[in-house]
């Protein structure tokens, strides 16, 4: 097949990159080391579809180091899905108040700081694992530890940092209005937990220009493999239409019960990390479902819209699938904030603040389908384009050239 300027093709699970930009290259195995944030799915979610990409192509990952916090264990659907072997690390972790649901940052910063002489050895024991384990390369999945590690080490082996986070860079991407501040402590943030790395893969909902001065490069989303497999599994039962709301924090069910008593009739399945039982009817068009991710793809699938914080890979998930997405970011998280208004300029669907069925029921006639189709090209297009990528860290001559940064 033909991609763009190169010829591909698939031998015994191994990418053979047989011409690229006019001059023959070998494929080799390359071994790759994982450091990933184990705060929410979305950055496990990206470690476990980067590292099957990789495994089909032939390469090799050979473990991962998982920040975990104080006492949590590394949740099990990674365990389960990811098939190197895990380290967990003691590392930061965000805190959010229970009755207002907006991110502490007093205290998440109180306990970064009380916990240091920990980090300090979870930074230890990284280095000494990649000095150990002498990977080709190391991918960063927006871990702060990650970061320190090679800004304090100055370690040789390439390392990319990857996330949504790294387009702040991109002069393109769009901040929340009269937040100078916050601007200005994520973008240290994202300079933290980028520190040392070769090259910033931002993830993007559409595809744009590389910042070669800034080492930044465009990649698509990586995403769970059930969301293409969920199109061939068997419809759910539901024969009205309903909506479908998503949220991890406790506090947010709330928002939910308010919105439904405002629009009794309409039928919303809503999955949330205080239900325990896979299914409960809290009201006549009111079900509480657990947290269950093929569940979840399901009856997304099936849905008229989305309802959820604006978490980068859900609001993915809904454009691959082609539900207009309600983008509601946690209060006080300006990263969710920027998510938000990011989807909404692709024409995912609306950024707003609260749980507001009437504006997103106004919305629905409106949304564009062909959104949608945009971004499933731009996602099948992220298999070539992580595989040359990478390749090309491990051959400095090979990084960011004058015609490079259009093609990948």
């Amino acid at each position: 097949m033909k991609t763009g300027p190169f010829f591909i093709h698939y031998t015994h699970r191994q990418l053979i990159t047989v011409w690229l930009y006019g001059s023959k290259q070998d494929l080799y195995i390359m071994r790759l080391l994982f450091i990933v944030q184990g705060e929410g799915r979305g950055h496990l979610t990206q470690a476990v579809s980067l590292a099957q990409l990789l495994q089909k192509a032939g390469h090799d990952v050979i473990g991962a180091w998982v920040n975990v916090a104080k006492e949590r264990p590394v949740p099990a659907f990674f365990v389960e899905q990811f098939t190197a072997p895990i380290t967990a690390l003691p590392g930061p972790a965000l805190v959010y108040d229970p009755q207002t649901n907006a991110l502490d940052l007093k205290t998440t910063i109180w306990g970064i700081v009380k916990q240091l002489p920990t980090f300090r050895q979870s930074v230890r024991q990284l280095k000494e694992a990649i000095q150990t384990h002498k990977p080709d390369i190391v991918v960063n999945f927006f871990e702060l530890l990650g970061g320190l590690t090679y800004g304090l080490h100055r370690l040789s082996t390439p390392m990319v940092c990857v996330g949504h986070q790294c387009l702040a860079f991109h002069d393109t991407f769009t901040f929340p209005k009269n937040r100078w501040l916050d601007k200005l402590l994520f973008r240290a943030l994202v300079r933290l937990n980028s520190w040392g790395a070769t090259e910033l893969f931002g993830l993007s909902f559409d595809q744009q220009n590389d910042v070669p001065e800034r080492r930044l490069r465009v990649m698509p989303p990586l995403l769970r493999q059930e969301l293409s497999d969920c199109c061939n599994q068997s419809r759910i039962t539901d024969a009205c239409p309903y909506i479908l709301a998503y949220t991890t924090q406790p506090g947010l069910v709330s928002e939910v019960l308010a919105a439904h008593r405002q629009y009794p009739e309409i039928i919303v399945h809503y999955f949330n990390s205080s239900t325990q039982e896979a299914q409960e009817q809290v009201g006549n068009q009111l079900f509480f479902h657990r947290i269950d991710g093929t569940r979840y793809l399901r009856y997304m699938r099936h849905c008229v819209a989305v309802v959820t914080t604006a978490g980068f890979e859900s609001v993915c998930e809904a454009l691959y699938l082609g539900k207009p997405v309600l983008m509601m970011p946690q209060p006080n998280h300006y990263e969710q904030a920027c998510n938000a208004l990011d989807g909404q300029r692709v024409g995912a669907g609306l950024a707003d603040n609260r749980f507001d069925l009437r504006q997103l029921l106004t919305y629905l006639p409106t949304h564009d389908q062909s959104v949608s189709h945009r971004f499933r090209s731009w996602y099948a297009s992220g298999e070539w384009r992580y595989l040359i990528a990478l390749e090309r860290l491990t051959q400095p001559s090979k990084l960011f050239t004058d015609t490079d940064s259009t093609h990948v």
